[in-house]
């Protein structure tokens, strides 16, 4: 009985601990962190902006967006029993599901007060965060930086303009 227990415990351990056959861990450490930080440029332009979508949620999203991404390389090196080995990874699907939780979280934000429609800028921002995330997932970690960059960038900018020329 005791072998027995032995090798049930030893399984455990090693379900626990997990193993990453695609992404190293260190890798998927520093990609999900760049996603941190990344989410959080974002977000705390809109928390700034007193936005209810703000640091929190673009971290969560750049965050959950990279671990898709990472979990998806992943799935795609396990072999399911399908015979021949033949994966099928398809990243557009993933693409497209990230944008899907991604779309359903904007528009729960973006509603229409009197006759102005709030908050499609805080939607666009997450949707960015999402992408921004994606990025970071595959490793394309410069494009993702780029892109936050500009995202704040257009923010804070156009802002500014918008002050001046009283449309805000």
């Amino acid at each position: 009985m005791q072998p027995m227990l032995a090798a049930f415990m030893d399984q455990i351990v090693n379900e626990v601990q997990g193993t990453f056959s695609v992404v190293p861990a260190s890798v998927a450490f520093a990609r999900l962190s760049v996603a941190v930080v990344l989410g959080a440029f974002i977000g705390f332009e809109r928390e700034m902006q007193d936005k209810p979508a703000g640091l929190r949620t673009h971290i969560l999203v750049a965050v959950a967006a990279c671990l898709f991404v990472i979990i998806g390389r992943e799935l795609a090196a396990l072999d399911f029993g399908g015979g021949n080995n033949e994966q099928r990874n398809d990243p557009i699907r993933m693409i497209e599901a990230v944008t899907a939780g991604v779309a359903f979280l904007a528009a729960g934000l973006i509603f229409t007060a009197g006759d102005k429609v709030r908050n499609v800028t805080t939607g666009a921002s997450l949707w960015l965060a999402g992408a921004v995330g994606l990025g970071c997932g595959a490793g394309q970690i410069p494009l993702a930086a780029m892109a936050a960059a500009i995202v704040v960038i257009v923010l804070f900018v156009l802002r500014q303009i918008e002050k001046l020329i009283g449309t805000h």
